[in-house]
C-alpha cells in the first residue's frame, strides 16, 4: 500500500507487483479500473500481508492507523501489517534527505488522530507540527526500488527466524541497524502486528 497514487504507479511501472507476486494500491484508489476487484480478493487472503510506504507526511504517519482501523481497509481482518518508512526517525539519522517545510503540512499535522501520537517519538510529533517533512518523490527511483525490495526481504526473513537478515543492507553508504522493530500489538480480539523498520532502506 502507498501513500500517493504516484508511488503506486512507479512500483507498477517497474514491475514490482509481477517480480514479488503481490499487489501494488494507493491508499487513495489507484489503480481505480482494478482498485475494487483487487481489494475484495485481498481481504478473502487467510495468508495476507501488508506494506504500508509513504512520504514522512502527517498524512504518511497516519496511513496504519488508516489501513488497521478503517472497515474500507483491513478493519476487520486478523493480519501483519509492516511500516516500510519513510517515518520521522528515519530523516533524524540520515543527513541526505529532502525536508521540506510548509504551512499545509503543519495544518494536517493538527489532525493527527491521538492513536496515532502515542507511536511517535518526543521529536518526531512536534518536527511534523511544525510543519517539515519528507517525501518519497525525492528519492532516486533505484532507492525507492531498493528500499521496498529489502524490506520486504527483511520481514520475511524475521519471520523465518533468520535475525541475522537484519545486518544487510543494499547501499554502502547506509548505515546503523536495519533490522525490523515490533511497535505494537493490537490485542483487541484481533491479531494485528504493526512492524517498522528502524531506518530507511
Amino acid at each position: 500500500m502507498c501513500d500517493t497514487a504516484e508511488i503506486a504507479q512507479f512500483l507498477i511501472a517497474n514491475n514490482f507487483h509481477f517480480e514479488n507476486n503481490c499487489a501494488v494500491l494507493s491508499i487513495d484508489g489507484y489503480p481505480e479500473n482494478i482498485f475494487s476487484t483487487v481489494m475484495q480478493m485481498l481481504k478473502q487472503n487467510p495468508d495476507l500481508k501488508v506494506y504500508a510506504f509513504h512520504s514522512a507526511t502527517p498524512r504518511g504517519v497516519t496511513m496504519i492507523d488508516e489501513l488497521r482501523n478503517s472497515p474500507n481497509w483491513f478493519g476487520r481482518n486478523n493480519l501483519i501489517i509492516y511500516d516500510l518508512g519513510l517515518l520521522p526517525r528515519h530523516v533524524f539519522a540520515s543527513k541526505n534527505m529532502w525536508i521540506i517545510k510548509s504551512d499545509e503540512s503543519a495544518r494536517q499535522a493538527q489532525q493527527i488522530p491521538t492513536a496515532v501520537k502515542s507511536t511517535l517519538s518526543t521529536n518526531e510529533l512536534p518536527w511534523l507540527e511544525a510543519g517539515f517533512c519528507v517525501e518519497l518523490e525525492s528519492f532516486s527511483p533505484r532507492k525507492l526500488l531498493q528500499v521496498v525490495s529489502q524490506g520486504i526481504a527483511k520481514t520475511q526473513a524475521v519471520a523465518n527466524g533468520d535475525t541475522s537478515a537484519s545486518d544487510n543492507s543494499l547501499d554502502s553508504g547506509d548505515s546503523g541497524d536495519d533490522g525490523i522493530i515490533l511497535v505494537g500489538i493490537d490485542d483487541d480480539n484481533r491479531n494485528v502486528g504493526f512492524f517498522a523498520s528502524d531506518s530507511f532502506g
